[in-house]
């Protein structure tokens, strides 16, 4: 199906969240640092990039605004991922991310939230 490239620092999240991935046919390639990442990006060349927001070596919502800025990365639906849920807080409208899901999460709204960015429903001709 699709490439799924997952930032998280949590061991045990990754491991869900890959075992989740893959069981749904979707290729998923992991990292548990902020460095490099770009780099990873620009390699793998993924459909979707999900990625915690407060992670152990950086700022999940800068790296995505980074992303967001980047001129070949700019367009991969990007995932924010925490449970660093902040009232008041707009995700999407701060950092750039097309999607945002808190944890803990349900595995049918992260599957949900992903299919949604890589098929973003068309409003052209909605009634």
């Amino acid at each position: 199906m699709s490439k799924i490239l997952l930032l998280d620092d949590n061991p045990d999240i990754v491991g869900v969240v890959e075992e989740v991935l893959s069981y749904e046919n979707h290729t998923v390639k992991s990292t548990q640092k902020s460095e490099g990442f770009l780099a990873i990006a620009q390699q793998f060349k993924p459909d979707v990039i999900m990625m915690d927001f407060k992670l152990d070596d950086g700022d999940g919502g800068e790296l995505c605004r980074s992303l967001k800025e980047h001129p070949t990365l700019k367009y991969i639906p990007v995932i924010i991922f925490t449970a660093y849920n902040k009232p008041g807080l707009d995700y999407k409208s701060e950092y750039g991310c097309d999607g945002f899901i808190a944890k803990p999460f349900d595995i049918d709204v992260m599957l949900k939230t992903i299919n949604e960015v890589i098929s973003p429903k068309s409003e052209a001709f909605s009634a």
